[in-house]
């Protein structure tokens, strides 16, 4: 059985667009840090994903924080796992909001902590 150049084409550049779609489909939503600071509990506990420039940041004991500016407000991120970006870094994370987070005697009424990491 031969096939042409003309079906094999099309049938990876189907399985391509299917590919696309379905990993696409794994990622949470982009959100706007204004509509999460609006609603915080219609986000908690869910995983979206944010993306602006690191205005602040700190480490503490291998962990730390920063502070993630979209142009609509500021949300506070904590990263256990993959490092602090510097300020003036642009990023996209994906991650869990949280309500009442506390980390090196800083307390936050909300963060988002962070379950991957995109870059900016």
């Amino acid at each position: 059985m031969t096939y042409s150049s003309n079906a094999i084409t099309r049938i990876a550049a189907i399985s391509c667009l299917l590919a696309a779609t379905l990993l696409l489909a794994a990622c949470p939503p982009r959100r706007s840090i204004e509509s999460i600071n609006r609603d915080p509990a219609r986000f908690s506990n869910h995983e979206v994903t944010i993306a602006g420039r690191v205005v602040n940041s700190f480490n503490v004991m291998g962990v730390g924080a920063f502070e993630i500016d979209d142009g609509t407000g500021r949300l506070w991120v904590y990263s256990s796992n993959f490092g602090v970006p510097g300020k003036g870094t642009n990023a996209a994370v994906t991650g869990t909001i949280q309500q009442g987070f506390s980390l090196g005697g800083r307390n936050f009424a909300m963060i988002l902590h962070e379950t991957r990491r995109h870059h900016g």
